[in-house]
């Protein structure tokens, strides 16, 4: 096993959706193609929020789309790292109290703004006594503790996703590191686990950029250098729109709800954003073996439903019966491998599966558009039971006494004997319909 390590760090605050599942996934194929760990972290310190039921959603999701993990934590377990990591940034001088509301705050950045400067804190919170300190505390305020940040420098590093990048520290807020209710904030939290946990590359969204410029300054005054970075593209929807306010219909629950396969969604979210092109695996194993960090770019990754639902219906039709046969048997779909390659081309969600074999096995009322036709069918309809190769046999002997061919000769037929105008060939449905079956429809009879 090499050296790599990654984690995925979800705040078990909501559902996993399509645009946190890729950074999973991204993190996932990247540890697996590297032959290394990928780590499940918990980050539950927003006690308020967090539930034991969104934590098992999370963990639900992930091993449905076979990503198993291979370590884990949770930051409700780790709150001595984080208070011992203030207390040496303290000592060190690289951490400070400050004590303003978040009123006084919000009120101080649109002072700044409105003046035309960049809403970045003036750092009050050094230049106060231990007098005034003192005042603030007997009146009841607790503080908050910021991150002194080296802003005469400049945070340079090799992005594996957007190549160089580099930000003037000088344009940043020194960031909150413990709120005034003693809560700790991410951007220490994350580097102490980081650290504790031996994480080499951090691969997260590109909002998350200038807040990794801080933390790069943050790893080095704890002692260690930064992890590798990649900063992914966010996920917009096909028409390049963000998808936060459609991310209710795209949990990962809820298109599984809708009959999506997981290699369906795998293989659309390892691809989008990438210079490859999207290719339908029922498995992870080809996605892994394929994968490569440096094919993604900064360009919006646009996430299309509609594409999904093509990839979920190629995916099907990869299947062999031995997949799905205790899905379709938890559907009461019968036929065996047989009716299943005759259905499986057809379908957008294996639930379509029992659709056809109640069409096949249940009475239906048949659309009859041409009788004549209809009733010359049932006429010329070969002794014994039909099935796929009386099929071709019979509709030449239709033809000939209808002069009937095309469209004009195979709708009727399909409407009669389905109820349906469009769905797998009739050919392969003939024998589960049965010939008593199939007679009655043919004569427009419910059967």
């Amino acid at each position: 096993m090499s050296t790599e390590k990654v984690r995925f760090a979800p705040s078990p605050t909501g559902l996993l959706h399509v645009g946190n599942l890729r950074t999973a996934l991204v993190n996932y194929l990247y540890a697996r193609h590297a032959d290394g760990t990928f780590m499940l972290r918990i980050d539950d310190t927003d006690t308020q929020r967090s539930s034991a039921e969104f934590e098992a959603a999370i963990r639900a999701d992930l091993s449905w789309m076979g990503m198993q993990w291979d370590s884990e934590d949770r930051q409700s377990d780790r709150l001595d790292r984080y208070d011992a990591a203030l207390q040496q940034l303290l000592a060190d001088g690289r951490a400070y109290a400050c004590y303003e509301t978040a009123e006084e705050l919000a009120l101080k950045r649109k002072s700044q703004l409105m003046a035309g400067k960049p809403p970045v804190y003036e750092r009050a919170g050094l230049r106060l006594s231990a007098a005034e300190k003192a005042a603030f505390e007997a009146a009841g305020r607790r503080p908050h503790y910021r991150f002194l940040l080296d802003q005469e420098s400049e945070v340079a590093w090799q992005d594996l996703v957007r190549g160089p990048q580099s930000i003037q520290m000088s344009s940043l807020s020194d960031p909150v590191l413990l709120r005034e209710d003693g809560r700790v904030i991410y951007t220490l939290a994350s580097v102490v686990d980081d650290r504790d946990h031996g994480i080499t590359t951090i691969l997260r969204g590109e909002d998350h950029v200038t807040n990794s410029a801080a933390q790069i300054q943050l790893f080095e005054a704890l002692g260690s250098a930064a992890p590798k970075m990649g900063h992914l593209a966010l996920l917009a929807g096909a028409d390049g729109e963000g998808l936060s306010k459609r991310l209710g219909s795209l949990s990962i629950g809820d298109l599984r709800e809708q009959g999506m396969e997981a290699g369906a969604i795998a293989s659309l979210l390892a691809r989008i954003g990438t210079s490859q092109p999207v290719e339908p695996h029922a498995d992870l194993g080809p996605i892994i073996a394929a994968f490569d960090i440096g094919h993604f770019g900064r360009a919006t990754a646009k996430f299309d439903a509609e594409e999904l639902h093509q990839i979920n219906a190629r995916i099907l039709q990869q299947y062999e019966f031995e997949t799905v046969a205790d899905r379709l048997a938890d559907l009461q779909v019968g036929g065996g491998a047989d009716f299943w390659k005759a259905v499986r081309g057809n379908l957008s969600q294996l639930a379509e599966a029992r659709d056809w074999w109640q069409i096949c096995a249940d009475p239906i009322a048949p659309l009859i558009e041409d009788s004549a036709l209809c009733t010359a069918a049932a006429d010329l309809l070969p002794d014994g039971e039909p099935d796929a190769v009386v099929w071709p046999v019979w509709t030449k002997a239709i033809a000939e006494a209808t002069d009937k061919k095309g469209r004009a000769l195979f709708m009727p037929l399909r409407q009669a004997i389905t109820g349906r105008t469009a769905g797998p060939e009739v050919a392969g449905l003939l024998s589960f319909i049965g010939r008593e079956r199939l007679l009655a429809r043919l004569r427009g009879q419910t059967a």
